[in-house]
């Protein structure tokens, strides 16, 4: 398997409001060294900052053509959580929160659960704006991806 490191951000303008997600992908040799580094980002209209941050994670791994090797690395929490810990306990409720009700973007969960399924994904939450300069690209591009739908009406 192909060893990729990826960097993921979401970011909203108003919670909810335009939104925008960002993603640096970087394939790494067996020394660590970056061999390749791509990135994307996009955004929609009227979202939350939650939505943003699962779409760039659904993002990262869609657009990897093969299976592979995975340390995503992400400053939200919800992202992190959600996907270690809590969506063990959503898939045995089906889809339910420990309240019993609906979980809270499930169908961004199950696709990023699904997508889980092809790679090796391993999850890892960094501080924010700490200066590491994957995570401060992400932020930049998601903040990219947002603008065109700031000023629409």
């Amino acid at each position: 398997m192909t060893r990729i490191i990826a960097y993921t951000d979401g970011a909203c303008s108003g919670n909810p409001g335009p939104g925008g997600w960002g993603v640096v992908l970087q394939a790494c040799g067996s020394g660590g060294e970056i061999l390749k580094e791509k990135a994307f980002c996009g955004g929609c209209a009227d979202t939350t900052n939650n939505r943003m941050e699962l779409t760039a994670a659904i993002e990262a791994l869609d657009r990897l053509a093969r299976p592979s090797d995975v340390m995503l690395r992400t400053d939200s929490k919800y992202l992190a959580d959600g996907i270690t810990l809590w969506i063990h306990g959503w898939k045995k409720r089906d889809w339910k929160n420990s309240g019993r009700k609906p979980v809270k973007n499930a169908d961004l969960w199950q696709r990023l659960d699904g997508l889980c399924g092809r790679h090796s994904v391993t999850w890892q939450w960094v501080k924010g704006h700490a200066n590491e300069a994957g995570n401060e690209r992400a932020d930049q591009l998601a903040r990219e991806g947002m603008q065109p739908w700031i000023n629409r009406g």
